[in-house]
């Protein structure tokens, strides 16, 4: 395993990032005996992050974590991260944020995670997307970032961070604030434009080159939804391929995924494998999270990890496709 800087917080991070989320679903959905599995298999190889969300199976993500990982001993501990979501209409946010943690720390029977990150989309105002809070819900005078750091200051959490989805506009105003040190990135072979500059015409949303925009501030960059929910990796659909972005479309997606395994087939190794050296490729992301449903997509993770980066000549026909949208979905 090869392992990142996390920004400038100090810490490396492995080029695998386990992700404890629903839309892999193994922490919450599988036995114990395979959950059990999973986590001492990704600790084995190296992997020394887990992630995971207090809406992840309603806790039982973080519940199943509780206990999974007192069974790993002290010396190999992965680092752990968690997330929560607000209501700014509620008010109190900073009282919104320190109840979240408590919460989490309680399902996860620990004193502390190493890193508490948003889970709300971030917009220039409220409701720009379903449960999206404002740039001033988490930077304004009692926003969201007053509110962590008052936990980094009680020791509840060694750093803080946000989920970078929503209007672009908007989070990279967060980035550029510092207040953050970290952000969870959504960038995909579908969807590279948090990593590359897009056509004009480019019929996706356009998150602006973030990843830059975090390289550039010295925030941490944790590549989510390498696989677009699935959708890259199999054609066995879960019913949880739930769009991040704005305009998302399964169906384009699939489009898409079709005309690059024809124009690549397996000369890079699996679809998922193929996914994660793609991103992989981009030396401004610290870590690729990768959900997983069953044993063997850790495997497959662990294999592109170990093939590394693609080629450049192989980026160049990505992009190609890419740029033209895959000819227009032909």
């Amino acid at each position: 395993m090869k392992y990142r800087p996390y920004g400038s917080t100090g810490l490396e991070i492995s080029e695998i990032v386990f992700g404890a989320g629903a839309v892999g679903g193994i922490l919450i959905d599988a036995d114990d005996e395979t959950r059990r599995t999973a986590v001492r298999t990704a600790v084995a190889a190296g992997i020394n992050w887990i992630d995971t969300a207090a809406s992840y199976g309603q806790g039982r993500s973080e519940m199943a974590l509780g206990w999974l990982l007192k069974e790993v001993r002290a010396e190999e501990q992965p680092y752990l991260s968690t997330k929560f979501s607000i209501d700014p209409e509620q008010g109190d946010i900073p009282g919104q944020v320190e109840h979240s943690m408590h919460e989490s720390l309680e399902r996860l029977q620990r004193d502390s995670v190493d890193v508490f990150q948003l889970h709300n989309r971030v917009s220039e105002e409220r409701g720009w997307f379903p449960g999206s809070v404002a740039v001033d819900d988490l930077l304004g005078k009692g926003g969201v970032a007053d509110g962590l750091q008052r936990l980094v200051d009680q020791g509840l959490t060694r750093f803080i961070g946000f989920t970078a989805t929503g209007e672009s506009s908007a989070l990279h105003r967060v980035i550029e604030s510092e207040r953050f040190n970290s952000a969870q990135v959504y960038y995909n072979l579908l969807n590279p434009s948090s990593g590359r500059a897009v056509p004009s015409d480019w019929p996706a949303y356009d998150f602006g080159n973030i990843i830059d925009k975090c390289a550039a501030h010295e925030v941490a960059v944790m590549n989510i939804r390498v696989l677009a929910a699935g959708v890259i990796a199999t054609d066995v659909r879960h019913g949880r391929e739930s769009p991040v972005a704005p305009g998302g479309d399964v169906p384009a997606d699939e489009a898409r995924t079709k005309l690059i395994v024809e124009a690549l087939g397996d000369s890079q190794g699996t679809r998922a494998q193929l996914a994660v050296r793609y991103a992989l490729s981009n030396p401004n992301v610290s870590g690729v999270l990768v959900g997983m449903a069953e044993l063997d997509h850790l495997e497959q993770a662990l294999g592109a990890q170990e093939l590394g980066p693609l080629s450049d000549e192989v980026l160049d026909a990505i992009h190609a496709l890419v740029d033209t949208d895959f000819g227009r979905l032909s």
